[in-house]
């Protein structure tokens, strides 16, 4: 009896050392954190794909937060983020800042393609503008809709702040680098634009394709072909629409270790898949399949 007693002791003691120990060491390991700041076009994304990483590997957390691509492009210039997203490329003077700190150019990643959408209310009748006339109208210069073959109406406009890398390519590409008047009416990110233009039968506003629902998106008329582009996948993807372009991932170095295997995960099928499912464009010969 004594025996037996001294034998189960020593199975709850080596139980109890198993939890302390060997359970302890299994469930503690530690959690990696990568930081990723930037791109309110790319915000939702982003999320989405840090979710998903975080489903397929535990010991890895993406901390996901927006700003626009400017903010982004100097928390990575400062230090205080791993990823920056942006939705237009770096600007000389920024990489040289990267340089100078740190000793390189920052890299840069394509992680999708984006069609720059112009968003009008469900009502508008306009469906489709010219470059010039969507420069005239956002230079306020052609200010009513019947000027452009749409319902008589007084055209409001609303627009992104100066932080927001779809900001500064709607301004390279559509303004030929001239300001927006003070009658933009400036919103801090494209959601907020899509809810403006929603409950405004005279707004019209711009941002990426994901963003494009509960808005009529209105075509751009090409230049050389004069046909009426929708930003479809084929168009982006093909650069038949005027306003097509990359969105970005920017690291300070070489990326290794935790950060590399997430970059690589967005890059390959799954992370493709998703930027297909949300509403964006899978890079050319990765359709996320």
């Amino acid at each position: 009896m004594k025996d037996l007693m001294i034998k189960s002791a020593s199975l709850v003691l080596s139980a109890l050392l198993a939890v302390g120990c060997g359970g302890k060491s299994s469930n503690s390991r530690k959690q990696e954190t990568i930081t990723d700041k930037g791109s309110d076009t790319m915000v939702q994304l982003a999320q989405r794909w840090a979710e998903e990483y975080g489903k397929a590997d535990s010991t890895v957390k993406i901390e996901v937060s927006g700003g626009g691509s400017g903010t982004g492009i100097s928390a990575l210039i400062n230090g205080s983020t791993d990823i920056c997203n942006a939705s237009r490329q770096m600007k000389p003077d920024e990489q040289k800042q990267i340089k100078t700190k740190f000793g390189n150019e920052a890299i840069e990643i394509p992680v999708a393609k984006d069609g720059i959408s112009i968003y009008a209310n469900e009502a508008n009748t306009t469906d489709s503008l010219t470059l010039e006339q969507l420069r005239g109208i956002f230079l306020g210069q052609i200010t009513d809709w019947k000027d452009v073959g749409g319902t008589p109406g007084k055209i409001i406009l609303y627009g992104r702040e100066n932080s927001s890398g779809t900001y500064e390519f709607f301004k390279e590409h559509v303004l030929e680098k001239k300001d927006f008047p003070s009658i933009v009416q400036t919103l801090s990110g494209t959601s907020a634009i899509v809810s403006a233009v929603t409950k405004d039968q005279n707004g019209i506003g711009y941002g990426g394709a994901g963003y494009s629902k509960g808005v009529k998106t209105i075509k751009i008329v090409s230049a050389t072909t004069k046909m009426a582009i929708a930003p479809t996948e084929e168009n982006v993807l093909s650069g038949a629409y005027p306003l097509s372009r990359y969105l970005y991932f920017y690291v300070r170095q070489t990326p290794t270790g935790a950060t590399k295997n997430y970059i690589d995960w967005v890059l390959g099928p799954k992370g493709q898949a998703l930027v297909k499912e949300l509403g964006y464009f899978p890079l050319k010969g990765n359709a996320g399949a």
